[in-house]
Formats: structure tokens, sequence, C-alpha cells
């Protein structure tokens, strides 16, 4: 099996062993999983921080996220579109939450062992990502109030904060809800308040849709 294959496979064997014991899982434990020689671990990685890390660079990696959303219905109305693009955005979170929470990290991780070009690569794809829900949003942008950059970027702190389930103190949101709160706002229609001057305030009143351009 080729080195990259075989650093892989031990990964995709660790992450759940990972994700029950935290970093407290033992190499043996791992290697038992992956079928192989507990030393292949060490040839592979060198280290057991190494594996972790690698583990924890796999959960962030947004390939898997580019390509589902890539694979969006474009023919379905703009809120059906914009929810399936969030349900793909929670479900990668609630795997990166998940894996942090059980190796008890609670800020970015650093990758230590991470190259430039992993690092390049990793902001390469978070862009494609960014740039793939745009996409989802350009063909009705006449229907918001802000470019779909930017409507991107407000659906995506909403998100993560939402499925946060320390910042959303164990109310997490809804791909429904994260959507229509953006779209629609918490204001009632029809009522004759100004615009906020705040941007967080007018967008939580406002949301991001233009309130004259029909059904979404």
């Amino acid at each position: 099996m080729p080195p990259e294959e075989r650093r892989a496979a031990i990964v995709k064997a660790a992450l759940p062993l990972l994700e029950e014991f935290g970093a407290e899982v033992s190499t043996k434990q791992i290697a038992e999983a992956a079928g192989i020689a507990e030393g292949t671990i060490f040839r592979a990685f060198g280290s057991k921080d190494a594996l972790i890390e690698a583990a924890m660079a796999t959960v962030f990696d947004t390939s898997d996220m580019v390509r589902a959303l890539e694979q969006v219905d474009r023919s379905l109305p703009l809120r059906e579109r914009t929810i399936a693009a969030v349900e793909i955005g929670q479900k990668r979170l609630r795997g990166v939450f998940k894996l942090l929470f059980a190796l008890r990290i609670r800020r970015p991780p650093e990758f230590k062992h991470a190259t430039p070009m992993d690092e390049a690569r990793r902001q390469r794809l978070s862009d494609l990502a960014n740039e793939a829900f745009a996409d989802l949003l350009r063909p009705d942008a006449d229907q918001l109030r802000v470019p779909p950059e930017e409507v991107v970027r407000m659906i995506g702190l909403l998100t993560f904060s939402a499925t946060h389930p320390m910042i959303s103190a164990g109310h997490v949101l809804t791909a429904e809800e994260i959507v229509d709160f953006a779209f629609d706002g918490l204001r009632k229609r029809g009522t004759d308040q100004p615009p906020a001057a705040d941007g967080i305030v007018e967008y939580a009143l406002g949301g991001a849709n233009h309130h004259d351009s029909g059904d979404i």
C-alpha cells in the first residue's frame, strides 16, 4: 500500500477511537483497529501526536464539503438551496466539534507538523467551499441586500455559533432556523420602524433578503 494510502487508512481507524477516548487512546488500540502492527503507526507518522494532528487535519479538510456543495440541485428555490448548503456545513462542524471536545481542545488547534504546502492547500479548500456556497446564491443575487459572498460570510458566522454546543448553550439551531433567521430576521413584516444602523442589529431584524422580492 502506498504511504499516503497507509496514513489515510490509519487515520480512518483512529478517528472513532479518538472521538471515544480522546488523546488517552493508545497506539496499540489504534493498531488493532487498523489491523496493523503498532510499529507501523510510528513508521507512518513518527509519533502519536503527529497521528492525532493528522486526524484533526482530516476533519478540518473541506474537500468533501466542496463536492457536496457542488452537487446541490440548482433548480431548488433559493431558501432550499441555502438550507442544503447549511446542512452540509453543519455536518462538517459537528465532526470538528466532536473530535476537538474529545481531545479537550477549546481553541483553534495548531498544526505543528503542517508544511507551508499543507497550509496553502487548507486555505485553498476553504476558499473553494465559500465560493461553491456563493455560487448557489448567485442566480438569485437580486433578492439579496448584500453580495452573495457577504451572505456566505454572515451565514458562516451564524452557522458556527448556532451549531457549537457551548456557544449555543445547548440550543443548537437547525439549518432551517439558521436560514430563516438569515433571510428574514426576527422583526414582523409591516412594521414602520426605521432600519437599524448597526450591522448586526440590522441583519437580525431585517435579514439578508429583500423583503419586496417575493417568496424565495
